[in-house]
Formats: C-alpha cells, sequence, structure tokens
C-alpha cells in the first residue's frame, strides 16, 4: 500500500498567482488616488478662478465695462461651470474606480489567504507522511535488529 502525500505545488503558485493579481489591483488603486488627487486639485483651481469672475462681474463700479466685455465674461464663466461639472463627474467615476478595485482586492486577498492556506496544509501533510514513514523504517531496523540477535 502506497499512501504517500504528494507534494502539490499547484497551491504555491495559485496563491502566487493571487499574490500577484492583488499588487497589480493595488498599483492601480494608487494611480486611482493620483489622478483623484489631480482632480480633486483640477476642481479646487477652477472653482477658484469662478469665484473670482464672479467677485469681479458683482465689483461695484464694474457696471462701466463694456457689453461686449461682460458678455464675454459671462459666457467664461459659463464654460467654467461646465468644465467644474466635468472634472466632479470624473472624480465620481475614479471613486467608484477606487471603490471597485478595493472590493476586488478583498475577494483576491481572501482567494490568496485560501490557497495560501492549502499550500500550508499540504506542506504539514508532507511533514507528517515523512516523520511516520521514517518512524515505520525505524520500527522496521529495530525489528530486525532484535530478530537477528534472537536468531544468534
Amino acid at each position: 500500500m502506497n499512501s504517500t502525500v504528494v507534494a502539490r505545488p499547484c497551491w504555491t503558485l495559485l496563491a502566487q498567482k493571487a499574490q500577484d493579481e492583488a499588487d497589480l489591483i493595488q498599483q492601480e488603486m494608487t494611480q486611482t488616488r493620483h489622478r483623484l488627487t489631480k482632480l480633486h486639485a483640477s476642481r479646487d483651481r477652477v472653482q477658484k478662478m469662478y469665484d473670482e469672475y464672479c467677485e469681479q462681474l458683482n465689483k461695484p463700479g464694474s457696471s462701466s465695462q463694456g457689453m461686449r466685455e461682460a458678455m464675454s465674461q459671462r459666457q467664461f464663466m459659463a464654460q467654467l461651470l461646465t468644465l467644474l461639472e466635468r472634472v466632479s463627474t470624473d472624480i465620481l467615476h475614479a471613486t467608484n474606480l477606487l471603490e471597485g478595485y478595493r472590493e476586488r482586492l478583498l475577494a483576491v486577498e481572501k482567494e490568496r489567504m485560501k490557497m495560501q492556506s492549502l499550500a500550508e496544509q499540504n506542506e504539514r501533510d508532507l511533514n507528517q507522511q515523512s516523520r511516520k514513514l521514517e518512524q515505520r523504517r525505524m520500527d522496521e531496523l529495530g525489528v530486525m535488529q532484535f530478530n537477528q540477535r534472537m536468531a544468534s
């Protein structure tokens, strides 16, 4: 009866594959966080510009500016608002993307831990089997030596 436990490198390989995927997701998360930081800075700059233009338009004595200049300024402010909306939409999209990465990372990390656990269990089984086999050989050797002594 050959009841040896065979080393299964598949668990270790699967754990490594899950670790690689987790590393990749973490890189993507880092890039998304960096992009989110840039988007927040852009939104703040555009908002500050818009506020400055609003203040300038509502400033006393601004009524002396020409109709064309006032119209141009209002159009520019409308463009700033459109840009502000777009940046806000991009921020929302990046935030949702980051949340999706977090969920994927949790799932991959759970899978990696499972594969790592199976790899460790396989290694423990191999070590236990090896100890039992070694003990059996020692027992057989002891019995043979005892039989030889008794025979002589």
